[in-house]
């Protein structure tokens, strides 16, 4: 067999080999960046070895994230081939890269000689893995991290013959894989209806559940001194973009007000929608209660959490929202956009939906919630248990599954 299972110490006899393409990588801010980091770290503590190829990114890039250009170090298990790329700043956070599908891994990828190939997109590097899944005769697996329509919607310029066009070649792509995943069904089902024939099942990207604990009051109270919060905080993490719909969140804190003047709402990350969304804040005379924190450190980021009381997500176009399920794992509630993939980790024992775009329902709950502190325990409790199940380790044994299966060598 292959995929040996870890001992009970970790690692294992023999291991098998992942590739993995994606034209999300670090130091680009970005979900799918994280979760299959996390999943090759995981993977490669079981003994198990991941090679990466993805784009190649500038220095200026990684100035945008406060990071010195330097290349991440995963351990020995995994490596990381950076494939041409040539800058994309139209993407919310101005670091996108567009990855020129030449083969160039090809050689690199021979070598090492990979049990399976893994896509995490359609185009571009995507595009790479699908060509070299066939020459090499690899088998391919997949998994689409993005609801391909929700953005569609944001282009300059509309076309339902080119938006159809699209859905339909993002289905013939998939159908080249021998199975697919997706965070959530929504995505899956939208597939199908343009052509999707692949077996396939939604499946969480993993969270690091033990790297978000809930703080007790008094840690809680010095973090919040620390980092300027109020004893009524809400908190959005993740990109600054407009389809995150952050205004909305914006408008339901100026109502919000009015019964709670201390409200404050922090917001980190960074993305092409901020300026608006500080000129926004302007308007409505909440410069004092909006806090524009930016890009912050992983160890920062926790802390974060732990010193806010709600955490809120509008967007459209979450399949899962990583950041939404840190929350859960730091023991605080949720309030979510009923839209895409959200549905499916927001529930009563954990959180509440709104309908898009619906500031003032927004406001009421973020009203009834940071004025019912028994309230807010039952669901942060709810969503603290719901959470455990997408844990790394979890996530991870689906995933060896799946890889073992689907190995041409197994």
């Amino acid at each position: 067999m292959i995929y040996e299972k870890m001992s009970a110490k970790g690692g294992s006899a023999s291991g098998g080999k992942i590739a993995i393409y994606s034209d999300n990588f670090f130091p680009e801010m970005s979900g799918i960046s994280d979760s299959i980091i996390a999943l090759s770290k995981e993977l490669s503590r079981r003994g198990h070895r991941v090679n990466f190829y993805v784009p190649r990114y500038s220095k200026k890039n990684f100035r945008i994230s406060k990071l010195k250009p330097e290349e991440l170090d995963l351990g020995e298990n995994i490596k990381i081939f950076r494939l041409p790329s040539i800058s994309y700043p139209a993407t919310p956070t101005k670091q996108g890269r567009i990855v020129f599908p030449v083969l160039s891994s090809y050689r690199h990828l021979k070598k090492f000689d990979p049990d399976v190939i893994y896509t995490q997109d359609f185009f571009f590097a995507g595009i790479e893995a699908l060509m070299a899944a066939k020459l090499l005769k690899k088998p391919l697996l997949g998994t689409n991290h993005t609801p391909i329509s929700e953005f569609l919607k944001y282009a300059p310029v509309r076309w339902n013959w080119l938006e159809k066009m699209i859905l339909k070649y993002v289905s013939w792509y998939y159908n080249k894989c021998l199975w697919i995943s997706a965070p959530s069904q929504p995505i899956l089902d939208e597939m199908k209806k343009f052509g999707l024939k692949r077996k396939s099942r939604a499946i969480s990207n993993p969270i690091y559940v033990s790297d978000y604990k809930p703080a007790n009051d008094k840690a809680r109270g010095e973090l919040k001194k620390k980092f300027g919060f109020s004893e009524n905080t809400v908190l959005y993490t993740g990109r600054l973009a407009d389809e995150k719909n952050i205004d909305v969140i914006i408008r339901a804190i100026a109502l919000a007000k009015k019964k709670i003047p201390s409200i404050t709402f922090a917001v980190t990350g960074h993305g092409n929608a901020e300026i608006k969304l500080k000129k926004l804040t302007e308007k409505l005379g909440l410069e004092k209660n909006v806090l524009f924190l930016g890009y912050v450190e992983t160890s920062v980021f926790v802390k974060i959490y732990q010193a806010s009381d709600i955490f809120a997500v509008m967007s459209t176009a979450e399949t899962q929202c990583i950041s939404m399920m840190q929350a859960m794992a730091t023991g605080i509630p949720v309030i979510g956009a009923n839209s895409w993939g959200l549905p499916e980790y927001i529930n009563s024992e954990n959180g509440y939906l709104i309908e898009p775009g619906d500031h003032k329902t927004l406001a009421k709950k973020i009203t009834f919630l940071l004025e019912n502190p028994e309230e807010r325990k039952r669901l942060g409790q709810g969503g603290l248990k719901f959470v455990q199940k997408f844990g790394i380790t979890n996530i991870a044994d689906q995933w060896e599954k799946i890889f073992e299966k689907y190995s041409n060598k197994h």
